[in-house]
């Protein structure tokens, strides 16, 4: 299998990991690691397309990795003065009060606890404003703030329109100011036609919800993402990666993903106090849909029982956000470590070994 291998002396397990990760790939595979400032791993395999080699430049589609990347956005608009996780949603956008949400904070929203994991209405995935406008009519499946459950892409319909409220700009348009351009990151949210982008494939048997068994709630997780992992065909196309769609459309390269945490550990983002704040638990249990154990800061996954960030000794205060089909994106606060498997092969949860190997090579070497 082709590949692009650079690795600092020391970190040789991952490279042999890499190696490993690389043969139970039928696509392509990226690892790339920061520790302080400094890029100590950058390896990648296989293939973006037909016939085209990954190379350090690949940009894949990052699903839920998109997660983590508006997280920090509303970290850095948290910093500035202009969001607080305290306030009530309704402060910033008063038609969210209808149906009684008048009290909800904006905490419960970006720790998937507001009761809204799917639209009731038939609308369009990639209209936010139209999403955005039945999220704020719809009455919570609970009350909120009482149960935890992953809003697979209501999340991104919340966050954009809490940006929207708050900056009047595009979710987009933030991440290109923000952060994109300042810091020279490939990522991108609302990507033209004209950009390469890996084109995606599920591996044989690919499912999503691997730690569900009650089928009525299957159900829900049928609404909750549209069909969207279903085929490959919503997810290569130009339509779904120009959306601007917060929950998972971001496209964007290993190295950058990695490179964004490294930013947010080295303070260049946002404050520390911001950062902790936003990385300590708000909220966390068994996913009352999906089953499945999990711990959320404001807009990041935290380490859960499971180990999604690595053995359970790499860092008790790692976080991030994984993306559907195996991507995995995120830091080792108190060992200065960020990280980023990106694929364009999609496993199932329960089967994809990928990023659990590297991480676990990775905390070996460091």
């Amino acid at each position: 299998m082709t590949g692009y291998g650079a690795v600092r002396p020391g970190f040789d397990a991952v490279r042999e990991a890499f190696a490993e990760v690389a043969a139970q790939t039928s696509g392509g595979v990226a690892f790339s690691v920061f520790r302080r400032g400094e890029p100590v791993v950058e390896l990648c395999a296989g293939a973006a397309s037909p016939g085209v080699p990954w190379t350090p430049e690949t940009r894949v589609v990052l699903f839920s990795g998109t997660k983590g990347i508006v997280a920090t956005l509303l970290a850095i608009l948290t910093a500035r003065g202009v969001l607080g996780p305290r306030e009530r949603v309704a402060r910033y956008w008063p038609e969210f009060a209808a149906a009684g949400k008048g009290e909800v904070p904006v905490s419960q929203v970006l720790s998937h606890t507001v009761g809204l994991p799917y639209v009731e209405a038939d609308l369009p995935m990639a209209d936010n404003a139209a999403n955005a406008i039945a999220l704020a009519e719809q009455r919570p499946l609970w009350t909120p703030g009482t149960r935890v459950a992953y809003h697979a892409l209501t999340y991104g319909y919340l966050a954009t329109e809490l940006i929207r409220r708050v900056t009047g700009q595009r979710v987009g348009e933030l991440l290109h100011e923000l952060l994109a351009a300042p810091y020279g990151l490939n990522l991108r949210l609302g990507t033209p036609a004209s950009v390469p982008v890996a084109t995606l494939l599920r591996a044989p048997g690919y499912r999503i919800s691997t730690f569900l068994q009650d089928e009525e709630r299957r159900r829900i997780v049928e609404r909750m993402y549209r069909g969207l992992l279903d085929s490959t065909d919503t997810m290569n196309s130009p339509e779904y990666r120009g959306a601007e769609l917060a929950a998972g459309s971001g496209v964007g390269t290993a190295t950058s993903m990695a490179r964004l945490y490294d930013l947010l550990l080295s303070g260049s983002l946002v404050p520390s106090a911001v950062l902790a704040q936003a990385t300590r638990t708000w909220s966390g249990g068994i996913d009352a849909v999906n089953d499945r154990p999990l711990r959320f800061g404001l807009g990041y996954e935290l380490a859960d029982p499971i180990g999604t960030y690595g053995p359970a000794a790499a860092d008790p205060a790692a976080f991030g956000h994984s993306g559907a089909g195996g991507g995995r994106h995120g830091a080792w606060p108190t060992r200065g470590v960020s990280f980023s498997f990106a694929t364009n092969e999609l496993q199932a949860e329960d089967v994809d070994t990928r990023a659990t190997t590297l991480l676990a090579a990775l905390h070996e070497c460091v």
